[in-house]
C-alpha cells in the first residue's frame, strides 16, 4: 500500500475519500469535528505540494436527496479547520461536478455533495465508480471508517487508477495502531473488551486469544458469563443462548493460557436510570430486582494494577452503564489506569464507539496513545478480516 509521501502531487487534482460522516444537531450545525480534522494532515500535505483537492464522503442514511444530510452543511466547518476556503459542488457526478473539479487551481479544495444520494455508492456501482473517477487525477484513501465497505468511492474507484493511488496519513495511522497491537505488540498485551453483548464480540474475542496475554471482559456481556458459570445475576443483561459458547471462550482462552478476569464484584442499580439505589454485590450473587451496572471496587483496583503492568493495552467497550454519572466510575478508573500506564511507556489502543466516547466525554483521550475513528471498520480489522478499502489501494 502506497504511502502519501510516496506520491508527488504538484499540478496533480488529488480525488480524496475522507470521512466526514460527523453529527449534526437540529440547526445542522457540526457538533464533533473529530473527523474533520483528522483528515486535515492529508489534505495540508497535498495542497503544500502544489495540488488541489477534491472531497468525497457521505453523510449519514439519506434516502435520496435528503437536504437534512447535505454536505453543504458542513463546508463552512471544513474551512475553519483547513485553513482554506472550502469550495462545494452540489452534484457527485456529471459535467458540472467534472467541471467544477477541473477549474480547481494548486491550492484550492471542493467538497463534493453526499455520495450516498446516489443508491450506486452503496451498492459499489463500477460505472458510477467510474465516472467519480474523472474527478481527480490521483485518488487517496483516507477513510478508515469506511474501509471496510466495498462501496464505489472506498474500493471500486481504486481500479481507475492503476499506480496512481494510495492512502492518505489517517488511514495509514490506523493500520499502523492496529498493527501495533496485533502484529507487534509488546508482551505483557492485555485487551479491554467491554459492550452489552457477547453475540457482537464474538470474533473478536477469538481472534485476540492469539494475540494477548490478557483479556478483561467488562459491560453487559460480564453476566452472560457469570450465568454459564453458575452465577445468580439478578435482573442483569444476559444472553442465554450464549452461554454454552461463553463457556467454549474461556476453555480456548485457557488452552491458549490467556488469563480471563472478569469482574468479582459488581456496582448494581435496582432501576435502570442513574438516579437508581446502588449496592455493590459479589458477581455471582446478585438478588432479583438488581442489575449489574458497573464493576465494583475490588475488581476495579484490580483491573488497575493487572493494566499498569502491561506494556500494549486495546480498549474496546466501557466497562458499565457510563452515560450515566453514577455507574461510570469503572470506566473512568480503566481509562485513567491505561493513561497511566502510557505515560510509563505502553501503547494504548482505543477502539469502538463506545470507548471513543466514554475518553472523550472524560477528558481521558489525551493520555491515550491512539484513539480510532473507525467503529465498524476498526472491529473487522481486530477480526483479522481484510478491508475492501485497503485491498484496493495494494
Amino acid at each position: 500500500m502506497r504511502q502519501l509521501d510516496q506520491m508527488n502531487f504538484k499540478n496533480q487534482r488529488a480525488l480524496i475519500r475522507v470521512d466526514f460522516n460527523v453529527p449534526l444537531n437540529e440547526e445542522q450545525q457540526v457538533t464533533d469535528k473529530t473527523r474533520i480534522e483528522a483528515a486535515k494532515p492529508t489534505i495540508t500535505h497535498i495542497l503544500a505540494q502544489g495540488g488541489s483537492c477534491v472531497l468525497l464522503s457521505h453523510l449519514g442514511r439519506p434516502e435520496g436527496r435528503d437536504p437534512k444530510l447535505s454536505l453543504k452543511h458542513i463546508f463552512t466547518t471544513a474551512s475553519e479547520i483547513l485553513g482554506v476556503q472550502v469550495q462545494f459542488c452540489d452534484q457527485v457526478i456529471g459535467p458540472e461536478a467534472e467541471a467544477k473539479a477541473s477549474q480547481l487551481q494548486a491550492g484550492q479544495v471542493l467538497l463534493m455533495e453526499n455520495l450516498r444520494y446516489h443508491k450506486e455508492e452503496t451498492k459499489g456501482d463500477e460505472a458510477f465508480a467510474e465516472q467519480l473517477a474523472r474527478l481527480g487525477t490521483i485518488y487517496v484513501n483516507d477513510a478508515f471508517g469506511s474501509a471496510h465497505r466495498a462501496h464505489a468511492s472506498t474500493s471500486i474507484i481504486a481500479q481507475f487508477f492503476s499506480e496512481k493511488k494510495c492512502s492518505g496519513s489517517l488511514l495509514a495511522s490506523e493500520v499502523n495502531a492496529i498493527d501495533k497491537v496485533m502484529k507487534e505488540g509488546a508482551s505483557p498485551v492485555a485487551a479491554i473488551i467491554g459492550g452489552a453483548k457477547v453475540s457482537s464480540k464474538i470474533t473478536i474475542i477469538e481472534s485476540l486469544l492469539d494475540k494477548v496475554d490478557h483479556l478483561i471482559i467488562g459491560g453487559g456481556m460480564v453476566y452472560t458469563f457469570t450465568k454459564a458459570l453458575g452465577g445468580a445475576i439478578g435482573n442483569s443483561i444476559c444472553e442465554p443462548d450464549y452461554c454454552d459458547l461463553a463457556l467454549t471462550l474461556l476453555e480456548k482462552a485457557k488452552s491458549k493460557g490467556v488469563q480471563v478476569h472478569l469482574p468479582q464484584d459488581v456496582l448494581a442499580g435496582d432501576d435502570f436510570s442513574n438516579n437508581a439505589n446502588q449496592q455493590v454485590f459479589d458477581t455471582h450473587a446478585i438478588p432479583e430486582g438488581w442489575e449489574g451496572m458497573d464493576s465494583g471496587p475490588q475488581s476495579v483496583e484490580a483491573f488497575q494494577q493487572l493494566l499498569l503492568s502491561c506494556k500494549t493495552i486495546l480498549w474496546n467497550g466501557p466497562l458499565g452503564v457510563f452515560e450515566f454519572p453514577n455507574f461510570a466510575k469503572g470506566t473512568i478508573a480503566i481509562g485513567e489506569a491505561i493513561g497511566a500506564a502510557t505515560a510509563k511507556g505502553a501503547f494504548s489502543l482505543v477502539g469502538g464507539g463506545d470507548s471513543v466516547a466514554a475518553v472523550k466525554q472524560y477528558g481521558l483521550a489525551p493520555k491515550m496513545s491512539y484513539i480510532s475513528t473507525g467503529g465498524g471498520a476498526m472491529l473487522e480489522s481486530l477480526e483479522g478480516k481484510t478491508l475492501p478499502g485497503i485491498a484496493a489501494l495494494d
